[in-house]
């Protein structure tokens, strides 16, 4: 043990003038030195030097602490092993007048603010700052007692749970949207399904169901739900409004919605646990190239790592084994398929164009200023008037978007000829974008902007977007905006690449230059003519 120098001491501690104590070896201190907390380790040399020093000189905890160089929890810890508990100074605080009617509004009002109460006590001459007034409200207001909860049993194909779990965000193009996740983990199995969504709407709600049903095989008797508007659209007490749409789901699939009480998130369990198992074990250090690809590394998921995982109830089962013996007991799919579809009605304006979803969906042009019922599914955007299909698109998630029918701008462009030199330019931009700065160029030299545009669309016409944009980029940088220097280039790019220019015969788009029917003239009137000109000469 190390020898310890001291002199005789006075309760209070040490002072300035006072011999210090000896350190304790580096061993013992290394096992003490933990400042974030109660050490986990307290050697006996330890133990045995702060008990001397608490019995034999009567240092207090934080004088023990400071010369030896531990945490005063270290020398306190050591205290109570050894079953005492050191006596505590006790100073009188600005508070302790005022604990008598604190403690007696606590028990009427539980739940007041510590702000009011502070109003309170101030009205009554508190002089004390606010923090500190606080931490002694913290203390004294009542707390529930803690609550005992059961292990919740269930039968197989009896119930499964559902929820949604946010994990960030994710890029489509220029918009950035909330990537969140359908979970529904079946009760009795724990077999998972997962589906990753760009929205929580009504319809990536269906098609989660449909698909997870598809999954499992089945359909369990009963869905408990949290409280969400897709699933309760309003409750009070006992008395519980479903959203229509669900019931529609749920009577199709003869299942039973049933939603847990209020702030009981216990009730469904298990599904918070698959979302937390989700964060954990599939989600982090995740790498994916889309939406599309990220559900189908969560399918793998799902079908591979989450089925080998042991039952909690029973721990000799896997879940795949588990589900072998749940699947035959769940409800059986019905015959056709629930449409999963978002159905609402969107008003077209003065342009051929429905605002869905951060982007337009074109329609035909005599479609304008009317209201259409718009049916939107993850993969596809249908308009309907008067239940008559006139418009249908493949979904898009990016933002501020023009998703365009040919069909319908090539009517609204032959019914408003005039527009065609504005939608010229508008399709270039969206193909060629380094275009507009060949055209401001151009506008600056005093270039014919209509010739140019439409020179450029038919060079975008013969060699594609991906030419044109590469042509147009080393156009611009030459500082020849001009259409003849674009065509150079697209000529040299292709010869670079041994490719043959394209021999086009196009007739004019006239029914009555491709109906013409020519007749050969009789050749020999032109014979007749030589003869002729032989007498001449004779």
């Amino acid at each position: 043990m190390a020898a310890v120098c001291c002199v005789a001491r006075s309760p209070a501690g040490p002072s300035c003038g006072d011999v210090g104590v000896v350190p304790p070896p580096s061993a013992a201190r290394a096992e003490s030195l933990d400042r974030s907390g109660v050490s986990t380790l307290i050697s006996q040399e330890l133990s045995h030097q702060i008990l001397r020093l608490h019995h034999v000189e009567k240092w207090r905890v934080n004088t023990i602490a400071r010369q030896l160089g531990v945490h005063h929890t270290t020398v306190t810890r050591a205290l109570h092993d050894a079953g005492i508990r050191p006596e505590r100074s006790i100073h009188p605080s600005l508070f302790d007048p005022y604990r008598p009617f604190v403690v007696e509004t606590l028990e009427k009002w539980p739940t007041l603010p510590a702000s009011r109460l502070f109003q309170m006590v101030r009205e009554r001459g508190y002089p004390g700052c606010e923090d500190h007034f606080r931490h002694h409200v913290a203390l004294l207001r009542p707390r529930k007692p803690a609550e005992a909860f059961l292990r919740l049993r269930t039968l197989p194909g009896e119930q499964g749970q559902v929820d949604w779990a946010c994990f960030g965000k994710i890029t489509c193009g220029r918009a950035e949207r909330p990537l969140v996740a359908f979970v529904m983990v079946l009760s009795y199995s724990r077999r998972l399904f997962l589906r990753f969504f760009v929205d929580m709407r009504m319809g990536s709600f269906l098609a989660g169901h449909v698909a997870a049903f598809a999954h499992f095989g089945g359909v369990p008797r009963t869905l408990l739900y949290d409280n969400l508007k897709s699933a309760v659209l309003e409750r009070q007490g006992d008395a519980i409004r479903f959203h229509p749409t669900l019931l529609e789901l749920a009577s199709h699939h003869r299942f039973e919605p049933r939603p847990v009480a209020v702030a009981r998130g216990n009730e469904k369990g298990r599904v918070e646990r698959a979302i937390r198992y989700t964060r954990t074990s599939f989600f982090p250090a995740r790498n994916y190239a889309d939406l599309a690809d990220l559900n189908r590394q969560a399918l793998a998921w799902c079908t591979g790592p989450a089925d080998e995982r042991t039952v909690p109830d029973e721990r000799t089962l896997t879940v795949r084994e588990a589900f072998a013996q749940e699947q035959p007991l769940l409800l059986p799919l019905p015959d056709d398929e629930f449409p999963a579809d978002e159905r609402l009605e969107v008003r077209v304006g003065k342009t051929p164009y429905a605002r869905f979803d951060l982007n337009d969906y074109s329609v035909p042009y005599d479609r304008v200023r009317r209201t259409l019922t718009l049916v939107a599914t993850t993969t596809r955007v249908r308009l309907l008037d008067d239940g008559q299909l006139v418009a249908d698109h493949a979904r898009c998630y990016d933002r501020d978007q023009q998703i365009e029918d040919p069909a319908h701008v090539a009517e609204l462009v032959e019914r408003k000829r005039e527009a065609r030199a504005e939608r010229g330019m508008d399709r270039l931009r969206r193909l060629v974008p380094t275009s507009t700065a060949l055209l401001s160029l151009a506008a600056q030299r005093g270039n014919n902007l209509g010739g140019t545009t439409a020179a450029l669309l038919r060079l975008l016409d013969e060699f594609g977007a991906t030419e044109c944009e590469a042509a147009v980029q080393e156009t611009v940088t030459r500082d020849v905006p001009h259409p003849h220097a674009v065509r150079l280039t697209l000529d040299r790019r292709r010869s670079a690449r041994s490719l043959q220019p394209p021999v086009e015969l196009s007739l004019p788009d006239d029914r009555r230059v491709r109906e013409l029917t020519v007749s050969p003239h009789d050749l020999r009137g032109y014979d007749a003519l030589r003869e002729v000109n032989d007498d001449h000469l004779d």
